[in-house]
């Protein structure tokens, strides 16, 4: 599993021109599955997710995490995060899970994220989607597990 994470002010997802999801502050996650993805690693990396400290405190240090300051989750489904660009000039996506595989760990990994009590936000899976982001910092990070 790999996600692009961005600490954002706002962000939102369309679906020709349809809002799928919306939030303020908080975290937008470009997130990819693999097949060798487990129940353990999405677990793993909802609790990173929400732990993380990247938000600042009232010195300006990253001491805070999005549930500290209560802020929402905006995942957004991309399996070009497992492009492999190591050979000729057109990306191979053999690493990225099939939609059969990808979707249900997709669906997991929200039910997690949920549980934490953190507002979820999504796009949608599969859709062309548009992505809108001002991005806070910029902090961007990224997670593999």
């Amino acid at each position: 599993m790999r996600i692009v994470l961005q600490r954002v002010s706002r962000a939102k997802v369309t679906v020709d021109g349809r809002v799928t999801g919306e939030i303020g502050r908080g975290l937008l996650l470009l997130t990819g599955f693999t097949d060798g993805d487990t129940d353990e690693a999405l677990a793993w990396m909802a609790d990173k997710v929400v732990g993380l400290r990247i938000f600042p405190d009232d010195e300006g240090k990253m001491n805070r995490s999005v549930e500290d300051v209560d802020g929402g989750l905006l995942v957004v489904s991309q399996f070009t995060l497992y492009g492999d660009t190591r050979k000729g000039r057109r990306p191979s996506f053999i690493e990225a899970a099939r939609p059969e595989v990808a979707i249900p760990l997709y669906e997991r990994f929200l039910q997690m994220l949920r549980a934490t009590g953190r507002p979820v936000q999504t796009g949608e899976f599969g859709a062309m989607m548009d992505v809108e982001l001002l991005n806070e910092g910029p902090v961007t990070l990224i997670l593999e597990r």
